[in-house]
């Protein structure tokens, strides 16, 4: 099977300490309201990184600014090789291949099952392969997220986590080498924001995704995290272990713990 797009480096190119994603200098304003201010972070190739804010501290925009959706104002992204804000829709198209995305709404398409939904992303990108092949791809998605049996079932059909895990399935489909999470636990309740969490591990395991999360759930930063950053005022305020920060002194971080 082949899978099209223009990317310089895979990520089987990359060792541990390398950074797959560098954000150097990153200002995002709308108007007068300054969103990112000389935000910088690096991620590491399979490496788990939470960014950790209260709502409205820019974390959505940092997200958007990361796939191509929005365009920062000063500053650099590079992932896999490529400077985001300077591509093209074309190779956009190429390199969001690589880039897993799970909504925090999951985005599912309503009209479509189960296996439509998977399958569509397979379609949009133009992947060159049999039905028996495509067919394979969705059976392993379903898998990975234990949830082969709903391969013919309606969103509708779905509970609230069974839906995030078939966001995650059709995220997956693709192979990504980075996996970006916006509010992965969002409206679930602690089991079923348990067994997401537990899902999230797995697949880190599993495929050694790099993984940027965007997330206000202590709980969901604690066990998935091997590094937390702090988006504070726009900024990197600071980084570290949840071990690490939950012992600091700064009250600006101390009250995200209390």
């Amino acid at each position: 099977m082949h899978i099209a797009g223009s990317i310089k480096r895979t990520l089987e190119n990359y060792g541990r300490d390398e950074a797959v994603m560098t954000i150097r200098n990153l200002y995002k304003s709308f108007g007068v309201h300054r969103v990112l201010v000389d935000f910088s972070l690096r991620l590491h190739a399979g490496e788990s990184v939470v960014v950790l804010g209260k709502s409205g501290s820019g974390k959505s925009v940092l997200i958007k600014c990361i796939i191509g959706l929005l365009k920062p104002d000063s500053g650099s992204i590079e992932v896999l090789g490529e400077s985001i804000p300077e591509l093209n829709d074309e190779a956009l198209d190429a390199i969001r291949m690589k880039i897993g995305f799970l909504f925090q709404s999951n985005a599912l398409y309503d009209s479509m099952t189960v296996r439509g939904n998977l399958e569509f992303p397979l379609r949009r990108h133009s992947i060159t392969a049999t039905q028996e092949e495509v067919d394979e791809l969705v059976k392993n998605a379903l898998e990975d997220v234990k949830l082969a049996h709903t391969i013919d079932m309606m969103p509708a059909e779905l509970s609230g986590g069974m839906r995030k895990r078939i966001a995650l399935a059709r995220t997956l489909i693709l192979k990504p080498a980075i996996i970006l999470y916006d509010e992965p636990t969002t409206g679930l309740d602690p089991i079923t924001s348990r067994e997401i969490i537990d899902l999230i591990k797995e697949v880190q395991q599993k495929y050694h995704a790099a993984s940027l999360i965007i997330s206000h759930d202590m709980n969901c930063v604690r066990m998935v995290s091997d590094r937390v950053v702090m988006l504070i005022d726009g900024r990197n305020y600071k980084e570290g272990t949840y071990d690490e920060l939950i012992q600091s002194n700064d009250p600006a971080i101390k009250a995200f713990f209390e």
